[in-house]
This record gives C-alpha cells, sequence and structure tokens, in this order.
C-alpha cells in the first residue's frame, strides 16, 4: 500500500536520483580488471556489470541517475556514453558521468564511498532530488527500488540499507545487520567472525547490499560533518552508517520483499562475481536450460549498449568438423566454424575455427580461437587469439605455469599470457 506522499505525487521513484558507486577495481577478478574498472567487466553475453543497477534504477522508475567512476574508467565511460545516452532533460532526466576529477581539491582523488557523493553535491543540487539511492555497480541482481524508498518514507528512517538473507557462515564476508522485529538496525558489525542472527531465524544473518536510501538534504549533513572530521575514512560502511546506527535511525529493507523475479525464476537472485571462480560460475549458470537468472524477461529488461552484428553463423557438417553449440550462449557476430561448443558462453564477434573443441568457457568479445584448439573451464578476455592447437584444462600443473589458474581448476586466458607463449 503507497503512502500519503506517493499517493498523492505519483511512485517515489519520480522524486529520487540513483547514485552509482562505480570506482572499485575490482581486484580478485585478477588480469580481468587490468584494463578495466569491475563495474565494466563484460557478463551474461552481451551485458556489462554495472548494467544491472542502472537497469534496476531505470526500470523501478528512476529518471535521474549518476555514476562515480575513478579506477581505469575509460571503458567503463565510454560504454556508458554508448548504451546510457537516451536520458532527455527535457523530460527531466539526467545521466550524469562523474569521473574523480579533483573538483574538491587538486590533491583529493575519491577517498572513499562517502567522499565519492561529497564531491558532487553541487551537481547533485542542481536537480534538488528529494531522496538519493546510493547503489553499488558491481552486482547481478534485479530489484524494484519503490518498496524500499516506500518504507523509508514509512518508517521515517535516516537511513534505510538493502539487505540479503544469508546463512551465519556467509555472512562473515559481509558487513552485517543486527535487527529487532521492527527491521530497526541495533548494530553494524564489519565481516565479523560471530554474526548475529536474525529474530525467528537462527541459521540466518542479514548482510549489506551495499544500497542505501537517504533523504537528500540529510545525507548532505551528515557529508558534511564526515568531511570535517580528519579521523573518518570517508566510507559508508565504516563510518557514515554506524554513526547513523549510533544515533539516528537505520532501518533494514529486505530484498526479498522487492527482489524482481519472473515466472521462471524461482528464488531472489544476487551474486557478487568479485572472485573468478564466482564469475565464471555466474556465467555457466545461464547455460541451464531454467537458469536462476533470467535474462529473457521483458517485463524487467537488462538494458546496455548493443552493437550492430550480423546473426550467429554455424557452417561445415561433416563428421569431426561440425559447427554446433549444445546447451550454450552465443551472442551476435559469433561464427562457430567446424567447431564443437558445449555448456559455453560466447560474446559478440566470436571465432571459432574448424576442429576446435570448447567446453565450460566464457569467451569475451571478439576472441579467436584456432583450429585443432582445446579449452576447458576457461575465461579468456576479450580480442585474444588462441594458437592453434593450444590446449587448456587438462594439464592442471602446465595450465598453472601458463595462465592464472584458480583453486578449483577455471584458467584465465589473456593476450599477455598468451603473448609469453610465443616469445
Amino acid at each position: 500500500m503507497m503512502n500519503a506522499f506517493s499517493t498523492a505525487q505519483g511512485p517515489l521513484a519520480r522524486h529520487a536520483m540513483a547514485y552509482v558507486l562505480a570506482g572499485g577495481r575490482g581486484s580478485r577478478l585478477l588480469e580481468l580488471t587490468d584494463v578495466r574498472a569491475k563495474p565494466a567487466v563484460y557478463f551474461g553475453g552481451k551485458t556489462r556489470i554495472i548494467d544491472f543497477a542502472l537497469s534496476n534504477a531505470l526500470n523501478s522508475g528512476i529518471r535521474r541517475i549518476a555514476v562515480a567512476t575513478q579506477y581505469k574508467a575509460h571503458s567503463l565511460i565510454r560504454h556508458l556514453q554508448r548504451g546510457w545516452n537516451f536520458f532527455r532533460p527535457e523530460r527531466n532526466e539526467s545521466f550524469d558521468i562523474l569521473p574523480a576529477s579533483q573538483r574538491v581539491s587538486e590533491e583529493k582523488w575519491y577517498l572513499g564511498t562517502a567522499d565519492a557523493v561529497y564531491q558532487n553535491i553541487d551537481i547533485i543540487e542542481s536537480y534538488d532530488p528529494r531522496y538519493l539511492i546510493i547503489l553499488a555497480g558491481d552486482h547481478i541482481y534485479k530489484m524494484d527500488y519503490e518498496p524500499m524508498l516506500q518504507q523509508h518514507v514509512e518508517q521515517n528512517a535516516d537511513v534505510t540499507i538493502g539487505c540479503l538473507e544469508v546463512s551465519r557462515e556467509e555472512a562473515t564476508g559481509f558487513g552485517v545487520m543486527h535487527i529487532d522485529e521492527t527491521d530497526r538496525i541495533l548494530s553494524f558489525l564489519e565481516k565479523p567472525k560471530d554474526p548475529p542472527p536474525m529474530p525467528g531465524k537462527p541459521g540466518s544473518s542479514l548482510a549489506s547490499m551495499g544500497i542505501y536510501v537517504f533523504e537528500t538534504r540529510k545525507l548532505f549533513e551528515l557529508l558534511h560533518e564526515d568531511a570535517n572530521d580528519p579521523e573518518s575514512s570517508h566510507d559508508f560502511g565504516k563510518d557514515i552508517i554506524p554513526k547513523i546506527v549510533a544515533g539516528g535511525k537505520a532501518v533494514a529493507h529486505h530484498f526479498a520483499k522487492s527482489c524482481v523475479r519472473s515466472t521462471a525464476e524461482t528464488s531472489a537472485y544476487w551474486r557478487d562475481v568479485g572472485t573468478l571462480d564466482a564469475y565464471f560460475a555466474a556465467n555457466i549458470d545461464l547455460t541451464d536450460v531454467v537458469p536462476e537468472l533470467d535474462l529473457h524477461d521483458k517485463d524487467w529488461p537488462i538494458w546496455t549498449f548493443s552493437e550492430m552484428t550480423p546473426p550467429a553463423k554455424f557452417v561445415h557438417d561433416v563428421e569431426g568438423r561440425r559447427g554446433q553449440a549444445i546447451s550454450s550462449l552465443v551472442s551476435g557476430g559469433c561464427i562457430v566454424s567446424g567447431a564443437s561448443m558445449r555448456r559455453s558462453l560466447l560474446f559478440t564477434g566470436v571465432h571459432v575455427h574448424s576442429y576446435a573443441n570448447v567446453d565450460h568457457a566464457v569467451l569475451l568479445p571478439y576472441v579467436q580461437i584456432g583450429r585443432h584448439a582445446r579449452l576447458s573451464h576457461v575465461v579468456v578476455d576479450r580480442g585474444v587469439t588462441i594458437p592453434d592447437g593450444l590446449v587448456v584444462g587438462e594439464d592442471p600443473e602446465l595450465d598453472a605455469q601458463r595462465f592464472r589458474r584458480t583453486e578449483s581448476g577455471i584458467c584465465l586466458i589473456t593476450a599477455k599470457m598468451i603473448a609469453r607463449l610465443e616469445n
């Protein structure tokens, strides 16, 4: 049921601005983030990771969006300019890209997540949003932010925090909320060894999703105080949120109340694809007959920049040289030429040459797979050319010498690694 404000003046999302924090490197993704920030990493065959947070905001009805960038931002900024340039000022829409540009001081880049908002207060003020929703730009999920905004207003909170229910074992890697029966946050603990359980659910804890709703004026007051505190690290999770929990009203919003699910999705889907193993698994899971994440949901589309490409092409049909893909996702512009694919995900423009065999592979845009190559359980970075006859995934010791191999056996292959092989 809508509150009085949303009923009188339409959805609260119309009066909100989404501010996406997209400056993180994502170092646990190893060489995948050598040339791009984590939010710019490719995911799902066509999209980038950041497209999920941005699409959630757009589909929720939010028409003012800002993205703060910092680490190796060129790839991300180029993607945003190409794929998210359809907002129109004459419709009271805006889309701002806010690189760390030393606007406050010539010595200061973004010092933390809170500082990344503080340095752009004047830009936010020029749009005068009533609410500000702070989003992390590096998670995969579908969520309607309107119910979270409504809860924030109805409970008269100083901050409302998006939370995910996880097992107590998993919670040791998150910021954890200790709540009462009304969802008021009693304490906020960063990666606790003994996470507090949820009321009535002793085996579960509430973990922060890095999503915060503020009344804009109240947030500005907090940011000014924080900027003048020499002891602060200028971070939401470390400084702003604990201060509100201690002296104000912080409320938890359960992801299950606002997650978006199609009829094909049986559970709330949220993934932090921050490690190579998690990234590989989340992509390969999309090849399931009925994947946990429905990318075909027309009611909640994931918007992105889509290149103009010809249809995917499969050629040759003789024994041993048959172009085929089984339980795979194949994007536009791909050519599978007399090669065999299984449980693999091909991004735009991948070309797999004759007699190659690819199994459980994530191939980023414009990868070339040479003849007679055999690849298994790999992630191949954009633009890499795999030499004829290269075998990866069959000899763990040799793979570890040549490529980046995780303990679970996933190999990351980059252009630099291939260049070392050829020297």
